[in-house]
């Protein structure tokens, strides 16, 4: 739990002003980013069903005047939370931070830090590496709706994790934060920046969670992967908020010659979670795999956009997002792959898959191309039924019960992603999340 401070108010100006008051040791160009931010958060509009980007999402309830800036945990919740951020256990690197402060590092092996690798909070990292942040930190603009929530995002953050891979460097062992929001009303902004410099290689992992299951909580974060030419870069997002909280991320993954990304994402968590990912191809040969999972329960909604632009010629892209829905849930889906002129011989796809456990719940898929080169092979598709009947019967008729034979054909329903993780720590991490969430339907 929190610490309360009496001089803790609802986000505003004023609040804004005192923020920046505070934390004097800022790089100037970081100051005037975050003021130039906090004013186009005044000025953009509030999202509204007219909008595009926001079409069949519930935009009521969506404000975020009703939270504060995050408070300093006590000394016991801390201890709390670094025990229960153990779930990775193999690892090369890991932060673990409650409320934006850092809580535990674990710190670089010698061979590591000899190579180059930087793997440090924002806090200290603004300070000791300004000038790879300048060029990197907050360097793509949104596209998909949410720039309201980015601006603020800019405006408020104060940490994160900064991970550095040198030119030709290879890390076999994931590197993983976690970050915890504690307290009622509590504000947190989570941030992530991952640059993989040519020919390097290298996994992360973001954990996101709450401290307490009912308090209401508002999570704003960005994250940012940047693989350079010939870099693999693999990233896992697992977004597993309370189900009173709100929740925005960005994804930006930007690909150079020859790069490969892969990006998974598991949400579980949220009352109401928008998540945008933009994959932006910017070099030949490159190749970007995108997959998501989501399960939802209760009221529940999840709203994902995605864009997949292709910038380069002889690429490719290929997302898969799977959603199955409890209850009265609703998931949204609104993808788009947009090709440029010069992207002639572009290979791209885009596939949701929806499976309805209830009548009650909803699911709405937006696909779509945009393409200007005349050489490329695109398709888009999106699927929503219910479990198929026949197999529910066959596990029915051998003594299993309902619900277990449901869980078990979402389990395969979902596993067409989970088998492609290599690492089997994290696919079986992955799949553990699936059944406890399950299990608590």
């Amino acid at each position: 739990m929190v610490t309360v401070n009496s001089e803790s108010e609802f986000l505003s100006e004023a609040v804004f002003d005192h923020f920046l008051a505070r934390h004097t040791e800022l790089p100037n160009w970081l100051v005037k980013q975050k003021e130039k931010s906090w004013a186009d958060y005044l000025t953009l509009p509030a999202p509204n069903r007219k909008m595009e980007n926001w079409r069949f999402a519930n935009v009521k309830g969506l404000g975020v005047e009703g939270f504060r800036l995050a408070s300093k945990i006590t000394q016991e919740s801390s201890q709390s939370l670094v025990k229960a951020s153990n779930r990775i256990q193999s690892t090369a690197g890991k932060l673990v931070f409650g409320n934006d402060d850092l809580l535990e590092e674990q710190l670089l092996s010698e061979e590591l830090r000899a190579k180059g690798v930087i793997f440090e909070p924002l806090e200290t990292a603004f300070a000791k590496h300004s000038e790879i942040l300048e060029e990197f930190f907050m360097a793509q603009e949104s596209e998909l709706g949410s720039e309201k929530f980015t601006a603020l995002h800019t405006a408020l953050n104060r940490n994160g994790t900064l991970l550095f891979v040198p030119e030709n460097v290879e890390v076999e062992l994931p590197f993983v934060s976690y970050h915890w929001a504690s307290g009622e009303e509590t504000a947190v902004f989570p941030h992530t920046l991952v640059i993989a410099k040519d020919n390097s290689k290298v996994t992360f992992v973001d954990v996101y969670g709450s401290e307490e299951k009912e308090a209401a909580q508002l999570a704003c974060g960005v994250s940012t992967l940047y693989a350079g030419p010939g870099a693999n870069v693999e990233y896992h997002y697992v977004q597993n908020w309370n189900e009173a909280s709100i929740s925005f991320n960005r994804l930006t993954t930007v690909a150079q010659r020859d790069a490969n990304i892969r990006a998974y994402g598991l949400n579980i968590g949220s009352k109401h979670a928008r998540n945008e990912g933009h994959t932006i191809i910017d070099g030949a040969g490159s190749n970007a795999e995108i997959f998501s999972l989501t399960i939802t329960d209760n009221d529940q909604e999840i709203d994902q956009r995605t864009l997949q632009s292709h910038n380069a010629p002889n690429s490719r892209s290929n997302l898969l997002f799977k959603n199955a829905l409890q209850d009265k849930s609703k998931t949204i889906f609104s993808g788009l792959i947009k090709v440029a002129k010069e992207a002639q011989q572009t290979d791209a796809y885009q596939t949701n898959r929806n499976l309805l456990l209830d009548p009650s719940a909803e699911a709405n898929s937006l696909p779509g191309l945009e393409i200007l080169a005349n050489d490329v092979k695109c398709s888009h598709g999106a699927t929503t039924g219910q479990i198929d009947q026949e197999q529910l019967f066959y596990l029915l008729a051998r003594g299993i019960s309902k619900p277990t034979a449901q869980k078990l054909l979402v389990f395969g329903f979902f596993e067409e992603i989970l088998e492609q993780i290599s690492n089997k720590e994290l696919a079986d991490y992955h799949r553990e999340l699936v059944q406890q969430k399950f299990g608590d339907a």
